[in-house]
């Protein structure tokens, strides 16, 4: 490597991208890059280090032992520049910077949206970016640095982790509103069982009914596997199927008709939240004000419950 090299973490970016793609053509579009362009910027770095970096098998790349290499302290550089950014924003009394937090989708539409309002009105000046996954990825993330906060589906162990329950859902049938199972008060586990059922793709909504409707998957009627709670909203409203929800996420289409929540009779099902962050990290001001905020919220909620 030139020893007047300065790091571009643009080229950086992409190299990490190319390696999680596995493809020029599909990384450009993640870094709004033509292919020649990615091409170009990693020729540029297999110059500077003075190694292949990527082999090239037809429209498919993988990493060389080099280039395997370089992924680990690219990771770290990157995770490195950006709490150098944050740091120094850290510097002012008001809070600035990046607020760096992790949690899934529908907790970002259905559980924090409020939050997020009033702390952009509270806190313009800083910029609120968001990475959305399941739970244990945010752990690994917070884990590693790359994240100052999660929200996550508790329960989590981790010991490097401070961990404060934030909010707690009760998790209910939801079904059309002309769903035989609509007409009744409270609904057992088997006599959902007995219907047609959507359930979502993965998550821990996804692991929760795998176990609850184990004794009854001889008979189980799957018709649908879905990616999204909105998703999963509408084909029910349209009919094609019951499902087992957190009931704070249905509460406008419940609302407005659109759907159905039903109780659960013989078990009591519970998806609570917690905001997590390491116990042995000075967290810049941005994450310490939005834990705070978040806190101060829950204590408000469970007071006036």
């Amino acid at each position: 490597m030139h020893p007047a090299y300065i790091m571009d973490f643009d080229v950086l970016i992409t190299f990490l991208e190319v390696a999680k793609q596995g493809n020029f053509s599909r990384a450009g579009q993640k870094v709004f890059r033509s292919q020649s362009a990615v091409s170009a910027q990693i020729h540029q770095l297999e110059e500077e280090y003075g190694e292949k970096l990527l082999d090239r098998a037809g429209k498919t790349v993988h990493l060389t032992p080099a280039g395997k290499v370089l992924l680990d302290y690219a990771q770290r550089m990157l995770t490195l520049r950006d709490e150098s950014v944050r740091a120094v924003a850290d510097q002012n009394v008001t809070p600035r910077g990046i607020l760096a937090i992790g949690a899934n989708e529908a907790t970002c539409l259905y559980a924090l949206p409020h939050v997020f309002a009033e702390y952009s009105r509270l806190y313009p000046l800083v910029q609120i970016n968001i990475y959305r996954n399941f739970s244990r990825k945010i752990v690994e993330r917070i884990d590693s640095g790359a994240l100052d906060v999660g929200v996550v589906t508790l329960p989590v162990r981790s010991p490097s982790l401070k961990v404060h329950s934030i909010f707690r859902d009760r998790i209910m049938v939801m079904a059309n509103p002309r769903h035989p199972l609509a007409k009744l008060a409270a609904v057992s586990v088997e006599e959902v069982a007995q219907y047609p059922l959507i359930f979502p793709k993965s998550g821990f909504t996804r692991q929760l009914l795998d176990k609850l409707f184990r004794p009854y998957h001889d008979h189980l009627r799957v018709t649908m596997e879905l990616p999204s709670v909105g998703m999963i909203k509408n084909f029910v409203a349209a009919g094609l199927g019951a499902t087992l929800i957190s009931s704070a996420f249905v509460q406008d289409e419940a609302r407005a008709g659109h759907v159905a929540l039903i109780p659960l009779k013989g078990v009591e099902l519970w998806r609570e939240l917690g905001l997590i962050y390491r116990k042995d990290r000075s967290l810049p001001r941005a994450a310490q004000a939005f834990i705070a905020l978040v806190r101060q919220r829950t204590a408000a909620a469970a007071h006036a419950s």
